[in-house]
Order: structure tokens, then sequence, then C-alpha cells
């Protein structure tokens, strides 16, 4: 018997590991639990805030977001976008596709998927994808939050821009479901590098955080001015370009050299990822 097929009639690889099973699976996981209360609780700790401080004021007196943030309802959806996007968005996109391969080896539960047979092709499939599901939900879930409590602390009306001007509430929306699908694309090289390492380690936190760790220290060199235009490689350098989308007269530059930047090195890391997990031997 030389073939699957001989082995096991009826066998089909592309039904393995279906993705509604593995998303189910997912989200049963306590951490998506907690990554979800999280992100729904932000809006609310951000309300309150402005309950107890007053007017909210931008740092060093410069103009942002945080200025406008009780103008209404889409202003507190973008500000609550501008204080997670660099580091608490990070977090779930890192946790979700750093804890899928590594996790299953931490149970020592991937070699037994492998032998069911799953094929490590459609493996690494089904979890990617669930993975990146479940991070753009993360991302789609706190501005919504966000335009609701706002809505119900400070009313429904236009986005009112720091540097002045406003864009009309129907306007506002689409432009904040842009800027969600914009960080969503700029987060791809921090899944990717999430999910590599998860198929080289058999430790979920070190996948996790190594993803984490290097997403900072994408930042602090984006801050070393020395470097000069070297820093347009950085994915880091770009994670705000989606400012330029809550404008009178949006710009496309910075968010169309951002995206480029993310999505080639996730290309690379992915395609590291697919090819060392099937010639890694599995043991775990």
């Amino acid at each position: 018997m030389s073939t699957l097929s001989q082995v096991a009639p009826g066998y089909r690889a592309r039904h393995t590991l279906p993705l509604r099973v593995e998303a189910v699976r997912q989200l049963r996981r306590r951490r998506t639990l907690v990554m979800a209360v999280v992100l729904t609780a932000l809006p609310f700790v951000l309300v309150a805030a402005f309950a107890i401080g007053g007017t909210p004021e931008g740092r060093d007196d410069r103009i942002s977001l945080m200025d406008t943030a009780t103008a209404s309802g889409a202003n507190l959806a973008a500000t609550a976008l501008f204080v997670s996007a660099a580091f608490l968005l990070v977090v779930p996109v890192a946790l979700f596709c750093g804890d899928t391969v590594a996790a299953e080896a931490n149970w020592s539960s991937l070699r037994y998927l492998l032998a069911a047979p799953v094929p490590r092709t459609r493996l690494l499939v089904s979890k990617l994808a669930v993975a990146l599901g479940f991070s753009a939900a993360a991302m789609v879930l706190l501005p919504l939050v966000a335009l609701a409590v706002g809505t119900a602390a400070y009313g429904w009306g236009p986005l009112r821009l720091p540097t002045g001007g406003e864009l009309p509430a129907g306007d506002a929306v689409l432009r904040l479901a842009l800027v969600v699908l914009y960080i969503f694309l700029s987060q791809l090289v921090t899944a990717a590098l999430a999910f590599w390492l998860s198929t080289v380690t058999d430790a979920p936190l070190g996948a996790v955080g190594g993803a984490v760790g290097l997403t900072i220290v994408g930042n602090v060199l984006d801050a070393v001015t020395a470097l000069g235009s070297w820093r347009d490689f950085l994915p880091a350098h770009w994670q705000f370009a989606w400012a330029d989308a809550l404008q009178p007269h949006m710009e496309w530059g910075g968010m169309v050299k951002g995206v480029s930047v993310s999505v080639a090195y996730a290309l690379v890391l992915v395609a590291l990822a697919f090819r060392g997990f099937g010639r890694k031997d599995v043991v775990s």
C-alpha cells in the first residue's frame, strides 16, 4: 500500500482540520476571552478617564486625535485606535498567530494531528487562516465598541478633526473602516513573524514574546532619526500612516508604502514558516 488512498479509502487531504473546527477550538481558549474583555473594556476606561480628568489634551502641546476624543462617538473610536495601534493591537495579533503551532507542540498534540493524518501544509493553512481571522476580529471589535460607547456618552455626530474641519458621520464611519483595514494589513508582518516563530519553537510564550519584542525593537529603531531614509524599510515607520485617511482630502501615499513594506516582510516570513515546518522533525 503505497498511497494514502489505498490505506484510507475516501481520505481527502483538503477535508482534514476544517476551518470551522479550528475556529471553534480557538474560540474556546481562555486567552481569546481575555483579549475580547480587554479590548471591550478600553473604550469604557477612556470614557471614565475623560469623565474624571476633564477635557482631554495632547502631550507636549502637540495636536492629536486625543484633543477631540469627546466630540462624538466617531472621535472616541478614532482615539481608541490612536492609543492602541502601536502596542495593544499588536498583542492579539502576536498572541493568535504565535500560539498556533507552538501550543500544539507544547501540549504534545502536534504529532497526533499530523498522524491523523493532517498534511503539514493543510495544518499550517488552517491555523494561519483562523489566526488571521481572530486578529481581524480583534481589530474590528475595538472601534465598534468604542463607536457605540462614544455615541452613548458623547452623541452621534461628525468626526471633528484636530487640525480643524470635520467629516460627516457617514463618511467618518467609512474612513474608520479603512483605518481598521490598514492597521490589519500593517500588522501582517507581526502576524507572519509570530507564526514563523511558532513553527520553530515548542514554547508559545517564546513565539508571542519574540514577535512583540521585535515589534518594540522596530519602534525603537524608527525613533533613531540618524538612520535617515533607512527607516522607510521599517514597518513601524508607517504604523500611523492611517492618519492620512482622517483628513478632508485623503492621502494614499503613506498607506500604500506601509502596506507594501508589511506585506513584503510577511510573504517572506510565511514562506520560511512553511518551508521550515515542512522539513521539521516533529516529535512533540
